[in-house]
């Protein structure tokens, strides 16, 4: 937990301007954070399903997919694809091929 949530689940007993003197954070990062923080949950969700099919394909290959080739297997089965998306799920310790 981090210390915009401790403000987040005390505030109504406590304050926030009190609790956040107390752990030394702005009372704008905590009101910037509540209303972001919502938006940062569901960016999370929305990425955690291409993660898990990047995942697949790239142990489908015994790790020997990377990169260009699983944005390839994605766009050919007519996924939108973002470079930048797909080397989280590569490059692990282990992995057979070399890009």
């Amino acid at each position: 937990m981090n210390r915009f949530q401790s403000v987040a689940e005390h505030q109504r007993r406590y304050g926030v301007k009190r609790l956040c003197s107390i752990l030394g954070i702005s009372r704008s990062g905590f009101y910037y954070w509540s209303r972001t923080a919502v938006n940062g949950a569901a960016r999370q969700v929305a990425a955690a399903e291409p993660a898990a099919r990047m995942r697949a394909v790239h142990q489908e290959s015994d790790g020997t997919y990377k990169v260009p080739k699983i944005a390839e297997f994605r766009e050919a089965s007519g996924e939108a694809v973002n470079h930048t998306r797909v080397p989280g799920s590569c490059g692990r310790p282990g992995s057979k091929g070399s890009g």
